[in-house]
């Protein structure tokens, strides 16, 4: 009985974390980010600063995911066919070059214009350009998540209702 509970919990969390996941990486990704520098009174300090501190805690909360999803996987694989685990697993590896590769990359860029933007009491006019190679990865990064993760737990839905 706790094994059938267990193994029940697992398939609804590789169903519910990924549309989870997604609808996180829509509002903040593709919602918030852009809105917030249409704010009055923004500088791109402050958009700068607010990103980097959002970013870097929805990259520890989807790390969490997906360890979660690795774990419940590990306890229904069945439910996880080849399409699903395939993606299942590019959201993660997507996370992982954002984490380990491209925000730490961004990161040296947003200091510096932090400390441009000091010099200048923080002054100087927003502007939400995505200029560098390194942005726009971390962009398609975020669109390979947006894209997979409901396919995936729409897929592992389907396998659970068999």
């Amino acid at each position: 009985m706790l094994r059938e509970s267990w193994e029940m919990f697992a398939a609804v969390l590789l169903v519910a974390l990924p549309l989870v996941w997604f609808g996180m990486i829509t509002a903040i990704s593709f919602i918030e980010t852009p809105l917030k520098f249409r704010a009055p009174g923004m500088t791109h300090a402050l958009g700068v600063g607010i990103g980097r501190i959002v970013f870097k805690v929805l990259n520890l909360v989807e790390a969490c995911f997906a360890v979660v999803i690795l774990g419940a996987w590990t306890q229904q694989p069945d439910v996880v066919g080849f399409p699903a685990g395939v993606l299942l697993a590019l959201p993660i590896a997507a996370l992982i070059l954002q984490t380990l590769v491209l925000r730490p990359a961004m990161g040296v860029r947003t200091k510096a214009l932090a400390a441009t933007a000091a010099t200048h009491n923080g002054s100087i006019a927003v502007q939400a350009k995505v200029s560098t190679p390194t942005h726009i990865a971390y962009i398609g990064a975020e669109l390979l998540k947006a894209i997979a993760l409901p396919i995936a737990g729409v897929l592992v839905l389907l396998a659970v209702a068999q």
